[in-house]
């Protein structure tokens, strides 16, 4: 079976009350040389440090394990026997989802005292066969796993979250016993029916955002929401730096004129390059939107013209300081991580001509070589935020 989806991860959190770290923890990995992806969502008991702990602990293994192929029986057992025992309870306690996406075949999902996952074919509920195993072993004899297979297709979504959204509201005149699943499911499909296309990260936002409000902006549990959406890819062209050969600029040129996604290109001479051999003028502009960084150009067919190895290096260090609290500002590099993180099949190519200015002793010791900056810049966009990322020299 050859699936040729994109597979997009989002997740967002809200902490319990005043807690400065939360006790929910979601954890994703792509792993190329397999073409999967594993996720995992664990809820420590209680709030705070001590449930983050329980819960990284409970995560990192569900992930270490999913990702050997282990059978699902054992894993959850030696989570649980691994876990410490809470001095007070007396019970060591951390609930646990686990997705496991094999690219060419199917969709595993392991469960352990989570909300049930939400799987959606479009706008309506996949009925998908659960099963239900029983644990024996003596430490922890009755406890249940559910696990669950399906084949995915284009445009199904995984839903996962922990009980601080299920069960927000609780108390409330309008949800006495909590949201509760049903109505989760109700407002998930309610959306998509409005915004079919909607990204995993702005549908995780929603429910949480909807979790929040609930519980009168003041969350009672952490909560925590995660949305698998397999797609149609997003492709998006980053091309920085002049070939090393004059004779490639004009490969270099029709490789940017025929690629069928977006285009940046990052680098005065690679846009004079690309405007020279395509005919295409370039047009300057004076709006420092950025203080630290040479404004945009703009050219015809091209959605970013920026400077290079500046604007590259400042890339960098947002992508390496991300997160979901991120709001993007107006300058070149903001622009530049906006467009990537929208973007799902990133093909970087990087010119390998030595640019004389870029050796100048006086300039800062952090200005890094263009090949190094954007290694850099891939190695984080696979490893953070699993995009399929292929870099190419010229």
């Amino acid at each position: 079976m050859e699936n040729n989806f994109y597979v997009e991860v989002g997740y967002q959190q809200k902490n319990h009350g005043k807690e400065r770290i939360c006790g929910d923890v979601f954890l994703s990995q792509r792993i190329k040389e397999e073409n999967r992806i594993v996720a995992v969502l664990s809820d420590g008991m209680g709030h705070g440090v001590k449930a983050n702990i329980l819960a990284t602990l409970t995560a990192s293994m569900a992930m270490n394990f999913t990702r050997e192929h282990k059978d699902v029986t054992r894993i959850a057992e030696i989570i649980m026997n691994t876990l410490p025992v809470c001095s007070q309870r007396k019970i060591s306690y951390s609930t646990f989802t686990a997705v496991d996406i094999e690219m060419n075949a199917q969709t595993s999902i392991l469960e352990y005292d989570n909300p049930g996952s939400f799987i959606m074919r479009g706008s309506k509920p996949l009925d998908s066969e659960w099963n239900c195993l029983i644990l024996s072993s003596e430490k922890n004899k009755g406890k249940e796993i559910k696990s669950c297979h399906f084949d995915p297709r284009k445009e199904d979504r995984i839903i996962i979250c922990s009980d601080g959204i299920t069960q927000s509201g609780m108390g409330s005149k309008k949800y006495p016993f909590g949201w509760g699943w049903e109505n989760v499911q109700q407002f998930i499909t309610g959306i998509i029916d409005q915004q079919p296309d909607i990204s995993a990260q702005k549908l995780a936002s929603r429910i949480l955002n909807t979790a929040y409000k609930n519980d009168n902006y003041h969350a009672q549990d952490d909560t925590s929401c995660a949305v698998i959406y397999f797609r149609e890819p997003r492709k998006l062209l980053l091309c920085s730096g002049p070939p090393f050969e004059n004779e490639n600029d004009t490969k270099l040129a029709d490789i940017v004129k025929e690629y069928p996604g977006k285009k940046i290109l990052s680098g005065g001479t690679t846009g004079d390059i690309v405007a020279r051999e395509l005919g295409i003028e370039i047009k300057d502009t004076f709006e420092f939107t950025d203080p630290d960084l040479p404004p945009v150009s703009h050219m015809d067919g091209i959605d970013l013209v920026t400077e290079g190895i500046l604007t590259l290096s400042k890339v960098s260090k947002i992508l390496n300081e991300y997160n979901q609290n991120w709001v993007p500002g107006k300058g070149p590099a903001d622009k530049i991580v906006s467009l990537l993180l929208e973007s799902d099949e990133i093909r970087i190519i990087i010119g390998t001509r030595i640019n004389v200015a870029h050796q100048d002793p006086n300039l800062p010791v952090e200005l890094e070589i263009r090949r190094t900056v954007l290694k850099r810049i891939a190695r984080k966009l696979e490893e953070k935020f699993l995009k399929e990322v292929s870099v190419e020299y010229i």
